[in-house]
């Protein structure tokens, strides 16, 4: 995971390889699609069909997620899952690849898993999550539920189930050697469900699909609390050990921590330093703005750009490129027209006159300009792909920053110095967080924090010289020419 030595190479060669990869990857599929199968019938809740059998060249274990609608974020988890996949794919696991699927995923994603990435689809319907009226409940949580159904995987010995933020540093192969059950507790007391291992059975299933029509405790209402209400006892099991002789243990153990290796760990100390286990898989349990696959987590979180090289390498960046690449055109487009067609602003001025009108509009004037400059700010960041690669993601931002400031700038007679003041003080705290050397995250954070606080007083100096200055602009009634006055003002000229 230490990617100080090449950060130089990639900040200087990333933009050109992803755009390289866009046009000329040629990805052919991991493993050819295989035709999405039904779970089971009958009392099951799940697409019609019966059981299905072995196939011929099925395996006999899988790596198995689930993807379902409802969330304002469908799409990035979509994505997250394809690498995920992907990645395992290129790791040559000894296993199937598997999704369960909600009934409503879009028919196109469903082909593109199967016939691109190689992933065996299985349709599902959503189960009805009965703790959604507890007043802990979070909405985006309301399906995951659905997790439930890696039990009716029948077909293999062992499925390892999977959220779709797991990072993959290495095979996990012999976790198919665990019991019937097996999970990671990166909390001192809870297991996490970003990932565990189980034995697929029927009855097991049936018999929680029980349990949620009884309403069985759910500290959460998501599938970690049922799970973690389902097996209560597993902070007593054993830690688990894989055989040498390649044998499958019975019973329920404790996963090591290097399974599911949470990314806070990294942030503190820069580095790994988990001794319990191999450090397999990272996870990434953060606030959901946070995810390893948005644009703006790196270098904000340093383990993003680590994500993105993953995905770099498998699924690339063809989705994304056209809409980035219409946006700088329009954003250089922007900034050429503004500063060609910015009006001689000089011959609106007027001798002064005292007008109480004036005193109003000169306060909605300010105001204007503040909106302007927020917008300057903050509307280029939601434009931008959210799954875009970051350097890219970070020069698109500042391309839309400096010609958004361009009108603000060629409108209100602004000094283009205090418009981008800001914008210089961004790149300069993502250089500083973006900077390999720091020996700890300890350092890296008073460093921020140290550039940040000298940054502070020249924001506030510069946006204090440019209200000032549209002050005595406003004075000089340049903007507002007295009614009944005629003015002729150039319609195109350049003001130096």
């Amino acid at each position: 995971m230490e990617r100080r030595s090449g950060f130089v190479w990639q900040v200087v060669v990333v933009v050109v390889m992803v755009a390289w990869e866009a046009v000329a990857r040629d990805v052919s599929p991991v493993v050819a699609g295989r035709a999405s199968p039904a779970v089971a019938g009958g009392a099951l809740p799940v697409v019609a069909g019966g059981v299905e059998l072995a196939v011929e060249g099925r395996k006999r274990h899988a790596y198995a997620s689930m993807m379902y609608m409802g969330t304002p974020r469908d799409y990035e988890f979509y994505v997250a899952t394809r690498v995920m996949m992907r990645s395992l794919a290129k790791l040559k696991v000894d296993a199937d690849l598997v999704v369960i699927a909600s009934v409503d995923v879009p028919i196109d994603w469903i082909h593109n898993l199967k016939n691109e990435d190689g992933v065996r689809v299985v349709t599902v319907e959503n189960l009805k999550n009965p703790y959604e009226h507890q007043k802990n409940f979070n909405v985006r949580f309301r399906l995951t539920l659905n997790k439930l159904y890696a039990w009716s995987l029948v077909d293999y010995d062992r499925v390892v189930m999977l959220d779709s933020d797991n990072l993959f540093l290495q095979g996990t192969d012999e976790l198919f050697q665990c019991g019937q059950f097996c999970a990671v507790f990166i909390n001192p007391c809870i297991f996490h469900t970003g990932l565990f291992v189980l034995q697929p059975s029927l009855d097991v299933f049936k018999n929680m699909l029980h349990e949620l029509e009884v309403v069985r405790n759910n500290p959460d209402g998501a599938d970690q609390g049922f799970l973690v209400s389902y097996f209560p006892d597993l902070l007593d099991k054993p830690m688990f050990h894989p055989p040498v002789n390649g044998t499958k243990l019975v019973g329920t153990y404790r996963l090591p921590l290097g399974y599911q290796m949470d990314a806070s760990y990294y942030y503190l100390k820069l580095r790994w330093s988990i001794p319990c286990g191999p450090n397999s898989v990272i996870t990434f349990p953060s606030a959901p703005w946070l995810k390893p696959w948005y644009w703006w987590s790196w270098p904000v979180l340093p383990l993003g750009i680590s994500w993105h090289e993953q995905r770099r390498e498998s699924l690339g960046y063809s989705t994304e490129l056209p809409a980035m690449l219409i946006q700088a055109v329009i954003y250089l487009g922007i900034i050429a027209v503004t500063r060609l067609a910015r009006p001689n602003l000089s011959k609106l001025c007027y001798n002064r006159r005292s007008e109480k009108g004036f005193v109003f509009l000169h306060s909605i004037l300010k105001v204007a300009v503040a909106w302007s400059l927020i917008a300057t700010y903050t509307v280029p960041f939601f434009l931008i792909p959210r799954t875009a690669h970051p350097i890219l993601g970070w020069l698109l931002y500042f391309l839309g920053v400096a010609a958004l400031a361009s009108i603000a700038i060629n409108s209100f007679l602004l000094s283009p110095l205090a418009v981008l003041t800001p914008w210089l003080a961004i790149i300069g705290v993502l250089v500083v967080m973006a900077c390999p050397w720091y020996p700890d995250g300890v350092v890296r954070a008073l460093a921020v924090f140290g550039y940040s606080f000298c940054c502070a007083p020249l924001l506030w100096i510069q946006m204090t010289r440019m209200m000032g200055g549209l002050q005595l602009l406003l004075e000089r009634e340049s903007f507002f020419p007295r009614l009944g006055e005629f003015s002729q003002m150039s319609e195109f000229n350049k003001l130096y």
